[in-house]
């Protein structure tokens, strides 16, 4: 008796889907590195730095420079960004950040338009300057 050729096509689908599966499994997952200012120095090659602004930001044409910590930490660790391009509403000292680049002599050379600046968790509403009794 032979076996049906439908179990066979059944048969070789499902091997095939499981086999997509893995690879676009395999694939997504290597994605770029998320780093923080205390880890980002021995990174190599392209990464994602994440962190709260820190200290002046100095502006000279459409680049700024300014200095990155670890958010919501003792850590005392700080890199400098050299970022080039526009930057959100949100950009400023405090603001929470994340970009794209690369580590190059001691610095964070970001891509250009790589900066995002992460929402507050929570918006307060705006104090009136008026009391109503």
């Amino acid at each position: 008796m032979g076996a049906s050729p439908a179990r066979l096509v059944i048969a070789l689908s499902v091997a095939a889907a499981l086999a997509i599966f893995v690879v676009y499994t395999a694939l997504a997952g290597a994605g770029v590195a998320q780093l923080t200012p205390s880890t980002v120095s021995a990174a190599k090659g392209s990464v994602i730095l994440v962190g709260q602004v820190v200290g002046p930001i100095h502006v000279s044409g459409d680049t700024r420079r300014f200095a990155v910590k670890d958010i919501r930490s003792a850590n005392t660790d700080r890199v400098y960004v050299d970022y080039r391009g526009s930057v959100p509403d949100l950009f400023k000292r405090g603001a929470e950040i994340s970009v794209g680049g690369r580590m190059r002599h001691g610095s964070f050379a970001a891509t250009p338009g790589s900066l995002v600046t992460k929402c507050p968790d929570h918006y307060a509403p705006a104090k009136s300057s008026s009391q109503n009794a």
